[in-house]
Order: structure tokens, then C-alpha cells, then sequence
């Protein structure tokens, strides 16, 4: 199987800036994207902003400029650097990897157990 173990996260202030990190191990082969979402109060989840191995990344418009994703790929690790943060990022984080099971080569979906991120006003 396959582990997303996520850290970061927390209480910030408004302006503030926040670190996510979530390391992948397990049978894996190789990853097709890795990145975030999220759960704000009353709304759906939703991508913030995924990269995929061919470097390309994808943002939730409202934090273009703000928010910055990066991988280590030796290390399966993706990480979310959130800068400028306002409150209405306040909301429950998750890494998702998409990844090519070692073990059955099919393509699976993984998700991380989630981290919460406060912004106070």
C-alpha cells in the first residue's frame, strides 16, 4: 500500500506564511502528479495546487502568487509554501498523491489524512 504522512500547518495571522510538507512511501513506481486540497468551512474540496512530473503545476486562482508547490523526488516528498495567507484559507489541507502501484501497476489515488490550517483576521 501506500502512506501519505503529512506536517506543517497550524495558526498563522493574516500576511502569514505556512509550510505543508507530505512524504509518500509504499509501492510506488512512479508518480503521474502529487500536490493539495482543501475543505474551507461550507464548501466542497477542491484543488489548491498539484505538480506533475513533467514539472508542470496547476493553482486554484485564489492563491496564484501566494502559494507555491514543490516536489523532491528523491525523496516522494511534496511540499505547499503558503505566503501572504489570508482567512479565508482557513481550512483542512490534504496531500494527494497519483501515483503507479508497484505492485499491481495500475494507477491509484491517494490521499493524506489531512492538516489544519487557521488564519486569524
Amino acid at each position: 500500500q501506500v502512506r501519505l504522512v503529512q506536517s506543517g500547518g497550524g495558526l498563522a495571522q493574516a500576511g502569514g506564511s505556512l509550510r505543508l510538507s507530505c512524504a509518500a512511501s509504499g509501492d510506488i513506481l512512479s508518480f503521474n502528479v502529487m500536490g493539495w486540497y482543501r475543505q474551507t468551512p461550507g464548501k466542497q474540496r477542491e484543488l489548491v495546487a498539484t505538480k506533475n512530473t513533467r514539472g508542470g503545476t496547476n493553482y486554484l486562482d485564489s492563491v496564484k502568487g501566494r502559494f507555491t508547490v514543490a516536489r523532491n523526488g528523491d525523496e516522494n516528498t511534496v511540499y505547499l509554501q503558503m505566503n501572504s495567507l489570508k482567512p479565508e484559507d482557513t481550512g483542512v489541507y490534504y496531500c494527494n498523491a497519483d501515483i503507479i502501484s508497484s505492485r499491481t501497476f495500475n494507477r491509484m489515488v491517494f490521499w493524506g489524512t489531512g492538516t489544519l490550517v487557521t488564519v486569524s483576521s
